[in-house]
């Protein structure tokens, strides 16, 4: 029964020639493939509509490209490649979406081949995997706790280059002066820090000690934004 679902439909060799109903049923096959990669992408994740279609169509385009070329791999992701030329007219995806987009292709790739019950199998793998690390919050949690921007408020007269220096020695393990903007015609400057935080829990005791150094003047902490450097 297992060497059936495994079995290629173009090892024979009278294979040679494609017959209607196997083309159909490898296309048939890689749509349901990228329906389930597409459903698996809106779990707990936004995307686009436009980036769902293809995802749940790039498996079937990729399966008759490689069909056509009569199994040759090479062939068929050289003519694909050349397909893909136009992404330079796109906007950048994040590491997520080019990493579904090459499991669609993958996907696509071993139904092309014949492949139907490996494509499958691999299929239900990776998404079971990305479903896995994105309930399991892979990396986000950790990176909101310790990585936060500080913008904290000083008098004209405060020397900033060196007057925290001592606070963010004890609560942080990196720390970085990102931004200096005078405010309040010119009296007062808002400074902005890219801080690494050795402990979350005690962020509280470290804005208490920075307000004594900056007469109690506005102090606020954010999370980091590190969407700039995802990939």
């Amino acid at each position: 029964m297992m060497d059936k679902i495994f079995h290629g439909l173009f090892d024979a060799e009278s294979a040679a020639i494609i017959e209607v109903s196997d083309f159909l049923l490898c296309i048939g096959v890689s749509l349901v493939l990228g329906l389930v990669l597409a459903l698996t992408c809106t779990w707990h994740s936004r995307s686009t509509r436009s980036f769902l279609m293809t995802l749940a169509l790039l498996p079937a385009v990729v399966c008759v490209v490689i069909m056509m070329v009569n199994g040759n791999v090479g062939a068929g992701v050289a003519v694909a490649g050349a397909f893909s030329l136009v992404r330079f007219r796109s906007a950048a995806g994040s590491a997520r979406e080019i990493t579904l987009l090459f499991l669609a292709m993958g996907a696509g790739l071993i139904t092309g081949m014949g492949y139907l019950g490996f494509a499958a199998l691999f299929t239900a793998v990776m998404c079971l995997m990305t479903l896995l690390y994105t309930r399991l919050d892979f990396g986000t949690e950790r990176n909101a706790r310790i990585y936060k921007t500080l913008h904290i408020t000083i008098p004209e007269d405060l020397d900033y280059d060196q007057v925290f220096e001592q606070i963010f020695k004890q609560y942080a393990v990196h720390w970085e002066l990102v931004r200096v903007k005078t405010t309040n015609m010119g009296s007062l400057f808002r400074l902005t820090y890219n801080l690494t935080m050795k402990e979350p829990a005690l962020e509280k005791e470290m804005i208490d000690k920075l307000r004594c150094r900056n007469g109690n003047l506005e102090i606020s902490v954010s999370r980091q934004e590190t969407t700039a450097a995802e990939l």
